[in-house]
């Protein structure tokens, strides 16, 4: 399953995100955590110390290995440099799935242990000097889409993207790549305007937008959520001792969790089930060939030298049963990797 959190600035996304990834870790499912947000936070919630944050490999450093290595034999694409953010898989391509080895892991994915159990955690990478005054955030992410474009993930696996702060990501095709989205939004009046914002985006794509109510204090909390997005509504989550440790550096035993927050978390896995359930492949890529056809005319063609439109496979549809590779070895947990060295 794909799973996005979303939500305003100061909501909470990540530190949810965080909890999240550390409950699927618990219940031992096979999970490849994303950093997709600019300011780069999820490393450090999930209990990467500040040095270690910052020495995770960026994915936008490593784009040429990315697309060298999805390309494969793909005769539509004559070559790595063809290839943009939105550049859809082929009879040929090669898939990324959650519990294989591959080169981009190898490179791109740091695995860290939550209580003793193993997560792939991948980042965009933050702004550099170089950057300043000329790049902007969707410059960085595009390798996460092109990552989400050929990724293969089952029903018992899990990507969870911690994604940018407010309505951003909707300037890409990235946000009709997960199977539900939710939304973290504070009980406030600023808080519920970026649900407001999404509901209007995703209206005409069938995105299952969800809303997590966080920091929600009492009862009037809850009335205020349900009163501004309805049945959107899925769960809340209170104060939380275990946390405010975890923001100190002090994290106790995931287990040690409140357990109205566990039952939250819990409900969250459970809509992501539901909705991978309904998932519709065909559709899926469909709306990947959409996007990237918008792409192309819009920049694509021009920036690359040749009419992008022929990357598309008519007749391929990404699926479970898709990109099988011999070569590649399969085992039901990422090993545990050093942790990586300042630079």
């Amino acid at each position: 399953m794909k799973i996005a959190f979303v939500g305003k600035g100061g909501s909470g996304k990540t530190t949810l995100s965080s909890l999240f990834i550390r409950h699927l870790a618990a219940n031992e499912a096979p999970v490849v955590a994303v950093d997709a947000d600019i300011n780069q936070h999820l490393g450090a919630a999930l209990g990467l110390g500040e040095d270690e944050a910052a020495a995770l490999p960026a994915l936008g450093a490593h784009l040429p290995l990315i697309k060298e290595y999805l390309r494969g034999s793909n005769p539509r694409i004559a070559s790595a440099d063809s290839m943009i953010k939105t550049t859809p898989p082929g009879a040929g391509s090669r898939l990324l799935r959650i519990t294989e080895d591959n080169p981009v892991y190898e490179a791109c994915a740091h695995t860290l242990l939550l209580d003793g159990d193993p997560v792939r955690l991948m980042a965009t990478g933050p702004f550099t000097e170089a950057d300043l005054g000329v790049a902007c955030y969707h410059s960085k992410v595009g390798a996460v889409e092109l990552c989400l474009n050929h990724l293969v993930d089952g029903p018992d696996e899990y990507v969870v993207v911690d994604m940018t702060a407010g309505s951003d990501s909707f300037a890409s095709g990235m946000f009709t790549r997960f199977d539900v989205t939710f939304l973290v939004a504070e009980p406030t009046r600023k808080g519920v305007c970026v649900y407001r914002q999404y509901k209007e985006y995703a209206r005409d794509f069938g995105v299952s937008l969800k809303v997590v109510g966080n920091k929600v204090q009492g009862p009037e909390d809850i009335e205020f959520l349900q009163d501004e997005v309805g049945e959107d509504l899925l769960v809340t989550f209170g104060h939380s001792d275990w946390v405010r440790a975890m923001e100190k550096g002090r994290p106790a035993a995931f287990e040690l969790l409140e357990a109205t927050n566990r039952l939250a978390l819990q409900a969250l896995q459970d809509a992501a089930e539901d909705s991978y359930a309904g998932r519709d492949w065909a559709k899926y890529t469909e709306q990947m060939v959409h996007f990237h056809l918008r792409n192309a005319e819009s920049w694509g063609n021009a920036k690359t030298g040749v009419d992008l439109a022929e990357q598309v496979d008519p007749g391929f549809v990404l699926n479970e049963a898709v990109g099988i590779r011999d070569e590649v070895l399969v085992s039901p947990r990422p090993t545990p990797r050093p942790a990586p060295q300042p630079a």
